[in-house]
């Protein structure tokens, strides 16, 4: 058990750093939390935290080999949505699902609550779920209606 929880850890922690590389590819000023993964019970601290153009995106970070339901503690949820409600931001779950190379975005309204301590992410809903690119792309870009007076 201890050896899946590590192996989950480094994986996790891969999956962070990849994400961060990613949104610094696409112009944006990134930073991965420094207790990310450390279960630092008193502190409020996202896994990355993504901000262009004045836009600001808070991340939880979750990694499988392949698209299934997921589980979240509440109080991770909690605290990126603390986070982003501080930082004038938007709470994110990143989600990668390595056998298919891709990473979705789930907004955190949108998890189910699971047994009173935990959101489940529900896998129906992974796999109808935007692709985050696509979904920050949208979001920082701007088009002709953010230039018309009305």
């Amino acid at each position: 058990m201890a050896g899946n929880s590590i192996k989950g850890r480094r994986r996790g922690f891969h999956a962070e750093r990849e994400l961060v590389q990613k949104l610094w590819k696409m112009g944006f000023a990134v930073i991965r939390g420094p207790a990310s993964g450390a279960k630092i019970k008193s502190g409020i601290y996202p896994d990355v935290v993504a901000i262009k153009d004045g836009k600001i995106f808070v991340f939880e970070v979750k990694e499988r080999k392949d698209i299934a339901s997921i589980y979240v503690d509440k109080r991770q949820v909690e605290k990126i949505k603390e986070f982003a409600i501080r930082a004038g931001g938007e709470a994110l779950i990143a989600v990668k699902i390595a056998s298919v190379k891709s990473w979705k975005v789930i907004n955190i309204d949108s998890l189910v609550d699971f047994n009173g301590s935990k959101f489940k992410i529900p896998k129906d809903a992974i796999e109808s779920a935007e692709d985050l690119f696509n979904y920050l792309t949208k979001k920082i870009t701007k088009t002709l209606d953010n230039y018309v007076i009305r």
